[in-house]
């Protein structure tokens, strides 16, 4: 492992950095001002030179006939989040209108810098890329399926793959595909269920890639100790799902889970690499620091640039090559392995 030493001990200084930045809860709406702000627009409807009609005459709504009590609750409660959400923009608008006036600085509002809307989007730049994303991982996938299904050679006994790891992969473009979905719809339409959904898909995905780096990396192959390695993290991933869900949504403590869970990986990676000298270790080490430095936009993050690109939308955009040279990774992985294998069995 000498000359991978220095891979190691920078990888360990990008953990350190990203378990040490990690940041706490939003100010902006803390702020008393845009409290009253969202509190008076809710009621009345109108905030400024603005009049949300879905805040207007909800008491007397007659929309839906009372034939159909589901029907009319379902569009009621609609109503109430659309309400909401155009409330908490206007007056996050309106309130960043005043700061800048005043000198302040540009401050988060629920965990989220305020950007200008396009349509229906309210992030208009961080959808487009996260759909991107989708749309890699699903090519990705796609193509080491085809690789592991009808290219490589099979098992003559049971014509399965050689490569172990292919169904692990399979669920890790599932979760993969799911979490980027989310954060697409999220960054389109921001309500809480569409948050929840968001934050507990990356959890989700977070903790099964860390699974799957362990196991990869100590080369678990058995169901036995696989399901040794996973008990654990599962057991707290889904603890932490469920606190986010039915406790409170906490951004400042699941950034810092989902920075440790990520940098614990990149980590693992990255060492396994240098100590198997695997053939593909210097694009699995690009992607370690790819990864890495892309983290510290997430972290090290400032307010939109013309009110659409933010550091988090550059770290969409950052993870699309990315998510192609890890695809490329996973397939030359799976060759090595099988040619491995087939060698040991001649």
């Amino acid at each position: 492992m000498g000359g991978s030493a220095w891979v190691v001990r920078l990888a360990s200084l990008l953990a350190l950095g990203l378990v040490l930045g990690a940041v706490e809860a939003s100010l902006g709406d803390v702020d008393p001002r845009y409290r009253t702000c969202v509190k008076d627009c809710q009621t009345t409807g109108i905030t400024g030179e603005n009049i949300i009609s879905y805040c207007q005459n909800k008491e007397n709504d007659t929309s839906f006939g009372g034939s159909w009590c589901n029907q009319e609750q379902i569009y009621m409660q609609w109503k109430e989040l659309s309400c909401r959400t155009d409330c908490r923009y206007f007056c996050m608008m309106q309130r960043e209108g005043e700061r800048q006036s005043l000198g302040l600085t540009t401050v988060k509002y629920h965990g989220k810098w305020p950007f200008l809307r396009i349509s229906i989007f309210q992030e208009p730049l961080s959808a487009a890329l996260s759909a991107i994303n989708l749309l890699m991982h699903f090519t990705g996938w796609l193509s080491f399926f085809l690789l592991v299904k009808y290219k490589l050679p099979l098992r003559p006994q049971t014509k399965r793959t050689y490569y172990e790891y292919s169904s692990l992969w399979h669920i890790y473009a599932i979760l993969s595909m799911n979490a980027w979905f989310w954060s697409s719809i999220f960054h389109t339409r921001d309500i809480d269920l569409t948050e929840k959904l968001d934050y507990s898909s990356a959890v989700a995905l977070l903790g099964y890639s860390l699974i799957l780096s362990l196991l990869r990396a100590f080369n678990v192959k058995d169901e036995a100790p696989r399901v040794m390695f996973a008990a654990p993290i599962l057991a707290f991933v889904t603890t932490h799902i469920l606190y986010l869900n039915f406790y409170e949504l906490d951004y400042g403590w699941n950034m810092k889970v989902c920075v440790v869970m990520a940098a614990v990986q990149l980590l693992t990676w990255a060492i396994w690499a240098g100590v198997t000298q695997h053939p593909s270790r210097l694009k699995l080490w690009t992607i370690v620091f790819g990864g890495a430095l892309a983290m510290l936009l997430e972290l090290y993050d400032f307010p939109p640039y013309m009110g659409y690109a933010d550091a988090h939308s550059l770290w969409h955009a950052s993870t699309i090559p990315l998510t192609y040279l890890w695809w490329s990774f996973i397939k030359d992985d799976a060759e090595f392995r099988t040619s491995t294998l087939i060698k040991k069995a001649k």
